[in-house]
């Protein structure tokens, strides 16, 4: 019984320890002591007239980044055929055809980054890494998870859509 109570006003002592105060006075003494700091000069402000909109030399500027579009990753024009698509349509599961092998597809509408959260399942090559699609126009866009484009296709009957990779594999979707 005397060791519990032993014990006991151990841990006691100890909980107080822990509670007294600590003064922080002798390192505000030591920042007070250092000298205020020196102003410095300011160079002289330049005024002067901005020359025109389109009147600067174009060389001096570089070259603005090739912006990459849905032709130059290999996806064709939107075929004359290709009908209305809306992104509500799009939503759900899909069945995949694409270099000879069949996979799913998931849509949903929940946002990622400037289209709405995608993937697959069980596919082969680039469809391996999408990440997001978007719908623009008549054309379905899907992107990798950096929002590169990977692929594009067309509403061509009630419950599919053709179109290609951006290496030119064809790919289709049906339900």
């Amino acid at each position: 019984m005397k060791f519990s109570h032993a014990v006991t006003g151990a841990a006691i002592l100890l909980a107080l320890a822990g509670c007294q105060r600590t003064s922080y006075s002798n390192m505000n003494a030591a920042n007070s002591a250092l000298p205020p700091l020196q102003a410095q000069p300011v160079p002289s402000v330049q005024s002067g007239q901005l020359p025109p909109p389109g009147a600067t030399d174009p060389s001096q500027f570089p070259a603005a980044p090739a912006t990459a579009t849905v032709a130059a990753v290999g996806t064709p024009a939107a075929p004359t055929t290709a009908l209305d698509v809306t992104k509500e349509s799009m939503v759900g599961n899909w069945r995949v055809q694409s270099a000879g092998t069949s996979c799913d597809m998931f849509l949903t509408l929940t946002n990622l980054g400037s289209g709405s959260r995608g993937g697959t399942r069980g596919c082969a090559g680039e469809l391996t890494a999408m990440g997001s699609w978007e719908v623009s126009g008549k054309q379905v866009v899907l992107k990798d998870r950096n929002g590169n484009t990977i692929g594009s296709l067309y509403k061509t009957a009630d419950a599919r859509f053709d179109g290609s990779t951006a290496s030119g594999q064809p790919v289709s979707l049906s339900r």
